[in-house]
């Protein structure tokens, strides 16, 4: 078998969690990884195991890497993917697409015109329960939607001297919470359902308006402490938490919450969708579930098993049921399909998986979002 060979850029949280994912399907190698420095590129190479190490201008003239996986900050992912796609390689770009709607833009035409492979890192979309959802409710199970709720809550955030590069505009942009976890939940509400959001009203609250910021590289999630005198103060300009109403174009509304300071709350997405004929919830710290909700019949409980799911869903379930899959097989999931089409050396007409149109698409609800924030109103998409 001739494997794809692949390069990742970025070691932060989830450069390590796109290779521990492609490692999983027998006709990749990730035979590069890139940094910022040579000598980093190579210490990260060395513990995760990859057999080379450049930066990131030198990979793009390796003529034997096809795909690139772009896992660095925000403010870098329209540059580099731009670059990627103009070295003629396939792309995977973590979210957001770009900082702004005008680079997405540019993106988006690019990508089009190479015919090159094109994704946005949506992975919770490939959550087998999720697709489940999805195929439910398009062979008519639930019925017309009349209202859905959803919330992504996490308390890594929560203390004043909890502290990352996503704190800082310059580097992650105008949003935080909505942007960085929001995009998530607002793709996953219209993947589900089919609907597209059509207006929104916003409201941000910033409960740190001052954090900590340590004089030393920590990394995220590492649960490692400094000393006081390791910190600077510094002042916050993106938000906490986020409030939005939304209105749907089937007529109905909706609203979704996100907090990154909601104490106990590690990862916590949950869309609940009400139908005509019945309510669907899903919540991704139980993704192997689906409460069913019913009126005039008892509620049912569905749990993960490929024998009870529709043949959309079942694809994505690799171990029988009563065998838990979680957050790390979704990205195996997503890169499965990615990379059938760059196997068949081009983007599809219908791609299953998200593109770099899907996200130009929550770019732009998020834009709308913070607009609608600033001028406390109801702005359309």
């Amino acid at each position: 078998m001739e494997k794809i060979k692949v390069a990742v850029v970025g070691t932060g949280f989830i450069g390590p969690a796109h290779i521990e994912a492609l490692r999983r399907i027998p006709n990749i190698e990730v035979s590069t990884l890139c940094e910022v420095t040579q000598e980093l590129a190579e210490q990260k190479a060395a513990l995760l195991g990859i057999e080379k190490a450049q930066l990131f201008d030198d990979m793009l003239k390796d003529q034997e890497i096809k795909a690139v996986h772009i896992c660095t900050p925000n403010f870098l992912h329209y540059a580099q993917s731009k670059a990627v796609l103009e070295a003629g390689k396939h792309v995977i770009c973590e979210k957001p697409l770009a900082t702004k709607i005008e680079e997405a833009e540019e993106l988006v035409a690019l990508a089009k015109k190479s015919g090159l492979v094109n994704a946005v890192h949506f992975n919770l979309r490939y959550y087998p329960m999720v697709r489940q959802m999805k195929t439910m409710r398009e062979s008519g199970e639930l019925g017309e939607i009349y209202s859905i709720m959803g919330s992504y809550l996490q308390d890594w955030l929560f203390l004043q001297t909890d502290y990352n590069w996503r704190l800082e505009p310059d580097k992650s942009g105008d949003s935080r919470a909505i942007a960085d976890i929001g995009s998530h939940l607002l793709d996953l509400t219209e993947y589900v359902t089919g609907l597209k959001v059509t207006e929104v009203m916003a409201d941000f609250s910033t409960v740190h308006k001052t954090r900590l910021k340590p004089l030393k590289a920590i990394e995220t999630y590492s649960g490692k402490m400094l000393q006081a005198s390791d910190y600077e103060e510094v002042p916050i300009n993106t938000e906490d938490h986020a409030t939005v109403m939304l209105r749907f174009d089937n007529g109905n509304k909706g609203s979704v919450t996100v907090s990154q300071v909601n104490a106990g709350r590690k990862n916590r997405l949950n869309i609940e969708i009400a139908g005509s004929k019945a309510n669907f919830e899903f919540c991704s710290e139980r993704p192997n579930e689906l409460w069913i909700g019913k009126r005039e019949t008892a509620n049912q409980h569905l749990m993960k098993d490929p024998s009870l799911f529709t043949p959309e869903a079942a694809k994505l379930i690799s171990f029988p049921g009563g065998h838990n899959e979680g957050f790390p097989d979704t990205s195996k999931q997503m890169f499965r399909e990615v990379y059938a089409a760059i196997e068949a050396g081009k983007q599809p007409e219908n791609p299953t998986f998200p593109t770099f149109e899907d996200g130009y698409r929550e770019l732009l609800i998020c834009e709308r979002i913070i607009e609608s924030h600033r001028k406390q109103a109801w702005i359309k998409i």
